[in-house]
């Protein structure tokens, strides 16, 4: 890290599960990860050993709990559970696929009682603007879920349409002159 970065999030996306695979809107449902999943967590995990995390901070849904008990155990980093890190709430579309309520409401955003993104995106910098008061040069890995992710990376530098698979991260600096992004679409 520079001598203008004061510390660093690597925002990083659970491991893939059963409705990722089926492309269902997953949201509070709790499903487990899968083999493949469980793999990517691992992956994940034994690329971010190298960047010195310090602690990990995880959504309390479990396929982003078992991802970061992942990371916590080959980092050996302290591993904590914040709500604020939760999947967006898709009301009664959650186990739906993706395509249909697309198709039904031309997006996912329009359907009705889900989330709003603008909720989601507030409760996001909430989170993240907590761990602006890290002590300077910690790398903290927070694992979570793609909304959320896309929602900082938008705000951070508008425009930028990263993929964000699952087991994938993306970096955040955040230097004297606020966040930026650092790097995404990383994979193990």
């Amino acid at each position: 890290m520079s001598s203008r970065t004061r510390r660093s999030v690597v925002l990083v996306r659970h491991g893939q599960t059963a409705l990722n695979a089926e492309g269902r809107l997953r949201g509070l449902a709790d499903p487990e990860l899968t083999p493949t999943g469980i793999d990517q967590a691992g992956e994940t995990a034994d690329a971010l050993r190298s960047l010195a995390i310090a602690r990990v901070i995880s959504s309390p849904l479990l396929r982003a709990v078992t991802t970061a008990q992942i990371i916590a155990d080959v980092t050996g980093a302290e591993l904590a559970v914040d709500p604020a890190w939760t999947d967006r709430d898709y009301g009664p579309w959650t186990g739906h696929r993706t395509a249909d309520v697309v198709a039904q409401w031309g997006s996912v955003d329009d359907a009705p009682d889900v989330e709003a993104r603008t909720a989601v995106r507030e409760r996001a910098l909430r989170a993240l603007t907590d761990l602006a008061d890290s002590p300077s040069g910690t790398r903290i890995a927070v694992v979570t879920h793609d909304v959320i992710i896309r929602c900082l990376l938008d705000d951070i530098r508008p425009g930028l349409v990263p993929r964000v698979e699952t087991g994938s991260w993306a970096e955040l600096v955040r230097t004297d002159d606020g966040w930026a992004v650092a790097s995404v679409d990383n994979n193990g």
